[in-house]
C-alpha cells in the first residue's frame, strides 16, 4: 500500500503542464481556456468603465434642464435607460451571488454595495416614471398625453437630488476600482503611446 502511494505521489509531482512531452492537444486546450478567462474579465471591465462614464456624463448634463434644455434633458435621460440595463447585465452574476448569500456569509462592504445598488435602481425608476409623467417634449413628440398632477414634479426633483447623493456614495465605495481601471485602460495605453513616439524620435 505504501509503495502504491509513493508511486502515485511521484507521478503527481512529475506531471507538469509545462513539460513538452505532454500531448499538444492538452496544452492547446489549457492555453485556450486561460486566454479566454483572462480576456473576458478585461473586456467586461473596459465595457463597464465606458458605460459608467456615459451614465455619469448623462446625469451631469441632465441635472440642470434649464441649461441643457428640456428636449435634450428628456431624450438623454431616456437613452440612459439602455446604459443602465447594460450595466445591470454586466453585473448580473455578482447580483445573483450576493442575493443568494445576502442573509448568510457576506462581508459588510458587499452587503452595503448590494443595498446601495438596489436604492439606486429604485430611485432611478422613480426618476424615470416621474419624468415621463411631467414630460414636455418626449411624450408629446410621440403623441402621448398624460394627466397632470402636482405631485410628480416635486417627486422628480427630490428623487434626482437623492440619486446624486447615492451616486456619490456608490462612487466612493468603488473608487479603488475606478482608479485601477483608469490606470490600466486609459493612462497606461496613453503612456505607452507617448513613450513609443519618444523612442522613435530618439532613434530617428
Amino acid at each position: 500500500m505504501r509503495e502504491i502511494f509513493t508511486k502515485s505521489s511521484y507521478f503527481i509531482r512529475t506531471f507538469d503542464t509545462n513539460d513538452v512531452s505532454l500531448p499538444a492537444t492538452i496544452l492547446d486546450i489549457q492555453g485556450d481556456k486561460m486566454a479566454e478567462n483572462q480576456t473576458k474579465p478585461k473586456t467586461q471591465t473596459k465595457l463597464k468603465l465606458v458605460i459608467d462614464i456615459i451614465i455619469f456624463l448623462v446625469f451631469l448634463i441632465t441635472m440642470d434642464p434649464h441649461s441643457s434644455g428640456i428636449t435634450i434633458h428628456e431624450w438623454l435621460a431616456t437613452s440612459a435607460i439602455a446604459a443602465l440595463v447594460v450595466h445591470l447585465l454586466l453585473s448580473w452574476d455578482w447580483i445573483v451571488q450576493i442575493t443568494r448569500r445576502f442573509v448568510g456569509r457576506v462581508n459588510g462592504l458587499s452587503r452595503i454595495n448590494y443595498i446601495l445598488d438596489w436604492l439606486l435602481f429604485i430611485d432611478g425608476t422613480v426618476i424615470m416614471l416621474s419624468g415621463f409623467m411631467i414630460s414636455e417634449s418626449l411624450l408629446p413628440f410621440l403623441g402621448i398625453s398624460l394627466p397632470r398632477n402636482f405631485v410628480w414634479r416635486p417627486l422628480h426633483d427630490l428623487s434626482a437630488n437623492l440619486f446624486l447623493l447615492l451616486l456619490g456614495l456608490h462612487t466612493a465605495l468603488h473608487w479603488g476600482w475606478i482608479v485601477d481601471a483608469f490606470k490600466r485602460y486609459v493612462f497606461q495605453p496613453i503612456a505607452k503611446l507617448f513613450w513609443a513616439d519618444r523612442e522613435k524620435d530618439l532613434t530617428a
